[in-house]
């Protein structure tokens, strides 16, 4: 693969990773939130593969193939899994995040400094090894801040999910990009971790439906008062 096309294609694929983590600060439907963490995990795993293909190691190829299955297919489908069948006849409002904390513009405009800040700060680094790979890092990072951003802003425990993995992925991005690879062993690791919390979380959030008809986090703060 020529330099330039493998930068073009790590710029692209990067784009659609950052893209994927506004997505989910533009929608409010649930179900539209979880394509979008889909999208995002196959933008992940080209990113990886890209990197593979560019140093010729095959364990990091397959490390990115692997990472495709896992961050776009079986956690977007557990996620999925968490919003079906909701109970006490409220599926209108359970597929919404009907009320975030932060209005869809002030989010949007909140996502946009908080990729300049991500920008700043990753400067120096990107200036000690100034590759295709360290100048995408800053991508990696402002996803993490993202997902941080969605956590502590969306008020459906279902969203919540989505910006824990977006926090994930942020982090899988950013040490890619900054090692240009990570031991198989570790990344099947993390990724097991992830997949294990996501488990438990889609069963806490099946049995909070159960029990008090809604995952709303502010209804189960009233709930306790």
């Amino acid at each position: 693969m020529s330099g330039g096309l493998y930068t073009q294609l790590l710029d692209l694929s990067c784009g659609a990773f950052l893209l994927a983590a506004v997505l989910v600060l533009w929608r409010h439907e649930l179900a539209a939130i979880v394509r979008a963490l889909a999208l995002q995990g196959v933008a992940l795993a080209a990113i990886v593969v890209l990197l593979g293909a560019r140093q010729e190691r095959g364990d990091l190829t397959a490390v990115g193939i692997a990472l495709g299955m896992l961050r776009s297919g079986v956690l977007p489908y557990l996620t999925r899994r968490a919003l079906a069948a909701p109970a006490g006849g409220r599926g209108g409002e359970e597929v919404r995040e009907t009320q975030p904390l932060v209005n869809v513009a002030a989010s949007l405009l909140t996502a946009a400094l908080l990729t300049l800040l991500a920008y700043a700060v990753s400067r120096p680094l990107t200036q000690l090894d100034p590759t295709p790979a360290t100048h995408a890092l800053p991508v990696g990072l402002a996803v993490v801040l993202i997902g941080f951003f969605v956590l502590v802003t969306r008020r459906r425990a279902p969203a919540q999910v989505v910006g824990f993995l977006l926090l994930d992925n942020g982090i899988t991005a950013t040490a890619f990009l900054a090692t240009s690879g990570v031991p198989l062993i570790v990344e099947l690791g993390v990724s097991f971790d992830v997949l294990l919390a996501v488990l438990v979380l889609q069963i806490l959030t099946t049995r909070m439906r159960d029990a008090f008809g809604t995952t709303d986090i502010d209804d189960l703060r009233e709930l306790h008062d």
